[in-house]
């Protein structure tokens, strides 16, 4: 088990002793590399499911997600996008999508850390969820290729297997995934104090206060902060760390703003 660059020990309870305990784990940057919505986003245009003009906004989100990290105005901009584009998909559509984005994108990006902590908690008797604002159906299709126990995700709101375009509560974001997990765990009698969160965004700090073992995977720089203050573990499993993260992410968002105007240009027959 890998060691934490800073904070206090994680402690694993032994073998069998998780009957009542569970892990949570944040998706986007925590169990994998980059934003599985956007994945979900380039998929989905690849059916026509989309226009070109939202496609070019989502390559737009993609690039300041690339170069920035997470915002809640990103969330639910792309929340707005989405469910504008999901009114009138089948939702077994969205399942055959959901394999094709962990066969193309997901599978490659996966920590290695970060999935040898969630085999560790299976291995211990401890239920794994995934907790991620992308569709459950989506959600579900990523923890099963895990070998998880299950996926809590975004409900879209589906009439005969067909999504309306409306949510069933909110986007799975922030507070949200707190109250989710509170809701699970009274359904399934765990015990919260009992079970461990895992994010690399402040955005998530309502659900690792949730539990009673929180742990920072890849922070940004305020839930980093507040970790260190609350002398929470901190995992980093990002290649070339503090040094290299800036001109990385320089190299990344030009490649990726370049990327997406080739992209438009060849969608638009333009030469490029």
């Amino acid at each position: 088990m890998p060691q934490p660059s800073r904070g206090a020990a994680v402690p694993v309870p032994a073998p069998g002793a998780g009957g009542s305990a569970a892990a949570f784990f944040d998706v986007d940057n925590t169990m994998m590399r980059g934003a599985s919505l956007f994945a979900v986003a380039r998929n989905t245009y690849r059916r026509r499911l989309f226009s070109l003009r939202q496609a070019s906004s989502f390559a737009l989100k993609q690039f300041f997600f690339t170069l920035r990290g997470e915002t809640l105005g990103d969330i639910h901009s792309v929340r707005d996008s989405a469910l504008s584009i999901a009114r009138g998909v089948p939702a077994s559509l969205m399942k055959e999508i959901g394999d094709e984005v962990y066969d193309e994108f997901i599978s490659s990006r996966i920590w290695p850390g970060t999935r040898a902590l969630a085999e560790q908690h299976l291995r211990s008797g401890r239920q794994v969820w995934l907790v991620t604002a992308t569709p459950t159906e989506v959600a579900e299709v990523m923890a099963a290729r895990l070998g998880l126990t299950g996926a809590l995700g975004t409900e879209v709101e589906k009439v005969d297997d067909v999504y309306t375009g409306r949510l069933v509560g909110d986007i799975l974001h922030g507070p949200a995934k707190a109250a989710a997990v509170r809701r699970l765990a009274a359904q399934t009698g765990l015990d919260l104090g009992s079970c461990w969160a895992y994010s690399d965004s402040s955005n998530d700090v309502p659900l690792l206060e949730a539990v009673g073992h929180p742990v920072a995977i890849n922070p940004d720089a305020r839930l980093r902060r507040h970790a260190m203050e609350q002398n929470w573990p901190i995992y980093d499993y990002r290649a070339g760390r503090r040094a290299a993260i800036w001109g990385l992410k320089a190299l990344t968002a030009s490649g990726a703003a370049y990327g997406a105007w080739r992209t438009v240009g060849r969608l638009t027959g333009r030469r490029t």
